[in-house]
């Protein structure tokens, strides 16, 4: 009996503590997801505040995501190796420092810089979080719990963010966009300190520092050369340098992989034609939804004129589907099986964006279409989401499973970097096709100067009309929602591929 009665007086303040330990991580979730949703909707801002041009605001949003990209894998095997409370209080306090910086940022390299040291702490921060929750919630009904909790958090701060941060522009200044980490961040501090405890993995693997090396270079180097090519020229010598930099880096790292006795990246997986369907998924997502998400702001208000308010409010028929349709999409996978749901949630996020794109050629595109198509490629991206997460583990071995949820992430991050500069590329190139109508042939070498002006929402500059400026931002905004609809129907099918051959 005395065993029994000491079991139940310790229950309950394990309880709590548990309970406390699930509020920090989903802070954690919600401010990882704050970042990437509300900071998009500043960036006009920031062009008349900062005096940012088109580049400055990739640069902002692809400083983060290459960050986080590069400590991705290394953040869990630190976190197994020295703890994964320790590591994860060091994170929050990089991160939450980097918004400190970002919030008093006076021009745009500063911001950059601060953004990129966020990344570094949020990437870090994220791995930590699955690894404590799978510490604390072992029981499997207790961490269905404790991860579907999460997971509703998380995509709060996604779905709701766009609002927040127009919200926060109304009442306040852009800077606090950035400054109300800084308390979420103390106070998860404390919750942390309260409710988790020291935990490691002492048989965890040497870290791949090689490895992370070489996969970074790699992706900087080309997500440079798309982003600075437009405006150098991709033939110069400097801007080839970059690409053969990205390329040889590439090499490296496949190389270091291959001779690695613990990779990072195991290519026996990519032999899985059931994980490379699911793959597809990933990679769709992040081809598609999330980098359109950068320009439909500027869109929504420089192309249509909407307000601030109004583009938040707006952009939830964008993001509101990607938390309202998950738990269909989990009964739909259960029912049909994910090799049929998410070539289905590609194809209909690829028709939302081919929607989009044909309601924008109206003269006067009607706004009930407009956010219909945008409820529609939100759908899409629901129906994909959760099922690409649960066939990516769920292809491997339990053993692997670790590893295969490191590629599926690192597959987002690095997708999503490159297809922020690529998109942008391409909406730079549509504003330049429309111009050539406009203008006359003598101007041709002002056009690349005038469509970054364009592209940064500067519609009553180099001499060109308010009206044919607008004209032209949203023919570029066309060609970007064509590129991200035929993108996601093209992996669709190739998703499908891959589930076949696995059948």
């Amino acid at each position: 009996m005395p065993p029994a009665a000491t079991l139940t007086t310790a229950s309950p303040p394990r309880t709590a503590r548990n309970g406390l330990a699930l509020t920090a991580v989903c802070l954690v979730a919600l401010m990882f997801g704050l970042e990437i949703s509300s900071v998009p909707v500043i960036l006009p801002t920031l062009e008349r505040e900062l005096g940012t041009g088109f580049q400055d605001a990739q640069w902002i949003m692809n400083a983060y995501t290459l960050a986080c990209t590069s400590v991705l894998m290394a953040a869990g095997t630190l976190a197994d190796r020295f703890g994964r409370r320790r590591m994860l209080v060091l994170c929050l306090w990089v991160f939450g420092l980097a918004s400190l910086a970002c919030g008093l940022a006076g021009d745009a390299s500063l911001l950059i810089t601060a953004r990129f040291v966020q990344g570094i702490g949020a990437g870090a921060m994220m791995i930590c979080q699955f690894a404590i929750l799978s510490h604390l919630f072992r029981e499997p009904a207790a961490r269905a719990r404790a991860f579907a909790i999460w997971g509703v958090i998380a995509g709060v701060g996604l779905g709701f963010g766009p609002m927040i941060g127009a919200l926060i522009l109304a009442v306040a200044d852009w800077r606090w966009v950035f400054l109300v980490h800084v308390p979420l961040t103390l106070f998860t501090l404390v919750l942390l300190r309260i409710s988790v405890q020291e935990s490691r993995d002492p048989a965890a693997h040497r870290l791949d520092i090689a490895g992370m090396l070489t996969l970074t270079l790699s992706v900087f180097a080309l997500v440079y050369f798309i982003t600075q090519g437009s405006e150098h020229g991709f033939g110069t010598p400097a801007m080839l340098g970059w690409a053969a930099l990205s390329g040889l880096g590439l090499l490296l790292f496949i190389t270091v992989e291959l001779r690695s006795a613990h990779p990072m990246f195991d290519f026996s997986v990519f032999r899985i034609p059931r994980f490379n369907g699911a793959l597809m998924g990933s990679i769709g997502m992040n081809f598609s939804f999330w980098p359109f998400m950068i320009y439909l702001p500027l869109y929504f208000q420089a192309g249509l004129g909407y307000d601030t308010l109004t583009t938040g409010a707006a952009l939830l028929a964008y993001t509101l589907p990607t938390l309202l349709v998950p738990p269909l999409a989990e009964r739909l996978a259960l029912r049909y099986g994910a090799e049929r749901i998410i070539p289905l949630g590609l194809g209909l996020m690829g028709a939302g964006f081919l929607a989009m794109a044909a309601v924008n050629g109206a003269e006067h595109p009607r706004i009930g279409l407009v956010l219909l198509s945008c409820v529609i490629a939100g759908a899409g991206l629901a129906l994909t989401n959760s099922p690409t997460t649960n066939t990516t583990t769920g292809s491997v071995s339990a053993d692997r499973a670790g590893m295969a949820s490191g590629i599926d992430l690192s597959a987002r991050l690095i997708t999503l970097a490159l297809n922020i500069a690529l998109m942008g590329l391409v909406l730079l190139l549509g504003i330049s096709h429309q111009l050539a109508e406009m203008l006359p042939a003598t101007t041709s070498m002002e056009w690349p100067a005038i469509s970054q002006n364009i592209a940064a929402g500067k519609l009553e500059s180099m001499g060109l009309a308010a009206n044919d400026a607008k004209a032209a931002l949203r023919h570029g905004a066309g060609w970007a929602m064509l590129f991200a609809g035929l993108g996601a129907g093209g992996l669709a099918l190739l998703s499908r591929y891959f589930f076949r051959r696995g059948a």
